[in-house]
C-alpha cells in the first residue's frame, strides 16, 4: 500500500502534463484521470496529496509497530543475537529501511518510468478514492488554509498560466517555458543572433515548430558569423580622392 501511494503521486503529476489523447484508452486510467483532474475543478489532485499523507503516516506507524521488538526484562535476545545487535533492533531502524527502500524509492522509480501503466490498474483507482475520502473528513483542512496563504503572499499561479494546457502546447508544438530558455540556444544554434533568448515568444515557437524557419535562422546566424569585416578607410584616402578630382578637373579644362 505504501509503495502504491508513493508511486501514485509521481505518476499523477507526470500525467497531469499530458493531453487526453496521450493518456491512452485504458478504462481504469481514464476513470482515474477523470476523477483526479476533472472533478471539483481540479482540486482532487491536491486533495489526494492530503489524503495520501494521512494514509502513508498511518502505514508507517503500523509497520514500525510490527517490526520493532522490545524485550521485556528477563527475556532472551531474538535468535540469541548479541546485546549490541538486539539494542539496534529495538530502535526500529529496520522498519525505516524497509519502508524507505522497498516501499518508497523503488515504487517511485517504477512510476516515473511507466506512469500510464501505473494508472491502468483498479488498485490505483481504489486507493485514490480512499485518499479522497480521508481528505473529505476534514482532518487536515488546515493544509488548505496554509496553502491559500502562501499562494496569496507569494503570488503563485497554476502552471497553465505560464505554459498553457497540454492541448494548447500540443497545438502550437511548444515546450514548457521553464525549459525554453535552456533548450533553444543548445538545439537551434542561433548563437550568432544577438539576444535571441529574449526574442518574442511567438518567434521562438515558430522556430521550433517550423523547420524552414529554423533552418533560415540558422543560415542567418551562420552568415552573420562569417560576414567579412568592412575595411576602415586609410588616412591617405581623402588625399588620393582629392588628387583624382583635381586631375579630372584639369582634363575637363583642357
Amino acid at each position: 500500500v505504501v509503495g502504491m501511494l508513493e508511486g501514485m503521486q509521481i505518476a499523477f503529476f507526470y500525467v497531469a502534463k499530458l493531453s487526453e489523447e496521450e493518456r491512452g484508452s485504458n478504462t481504469w486510467a481514464n476513470k482515474t484521470c477523470d476523477l483526479l483532474y476533472n472533478k471539483r475543478n481540479g482540486l482532487n489532485l491536491p486533495g489526494f496529496m492530503i489524503g495520501r499523507q494521512l494514509c502513508v503516516v498511518s502505514c508507517f506507524f503500523i509497520v514500525a509497530r510490527v517490526v520493532t521488538h522490545s524485550l521485556e526484562e528477563g527475556e532472551t535476545n531474538v535468535l540469541g543475537l548479541p546485546d549490541v545487535v538486539q539494542n539496534f533492533l529495538n530502535l526500529g531502524f529496520q522498519g525505516a529501511l524497509i519502508t524507505t527502500i522497498l516501499a518508497s524509492i523503488t515504487w517511485q522509480l517504477v512510476a516515473g518510468a511507466f506512469p500510464i501503466a501505473f494508472l491502468s490498474t483498479p488498485i490505483t483507482y481504489i486507493l485514490l478514492v480512499i485518499c479522497l475520502t480521508l481528505e473529505w473528513t476534514g482532518i487536515c483542512n488546515g493544509a488548505w488554509v496554509l496553502g491559500a496563504i502562501f499562494k496569496k503572499a507569494l503570488g503563485y499561479q497554476l502552471d497553465e498560466v505560464y505554459i498553457g494546457t497540454p492541448e494548447e502546447r500540443k497545438a502550437r508544438g511548444a515546450k514548457d517555458d521553464s525549459q525554453r530558455e535552456i533548450m533553444i540556444p543548445a538545439e537551434t544554434g542561433y548563437h550568432g543572433l544577438p539576444n535571441f533568448g529574449k526574442a518574442p515568444k511567438s518567434l521562438r515557437d515558430l522556430a521550433e515548430s517550423d523547420p524552414e524557419v529554423g533552418n533560415y535562422l540558422a543560415e542567418v546566424a551562420a552568415s552573420k558569423g562569417s560576414a567579412p569585416a568592412v575595411a576602415a578607410p586609410s588616412a591617405s584616402a581623402p588625399a588620393m580622392s582629392a588628387a583624382a578630382s583635381y586631375d579630372d578637373d584639369d582634363s575637363v579644362e583642357c
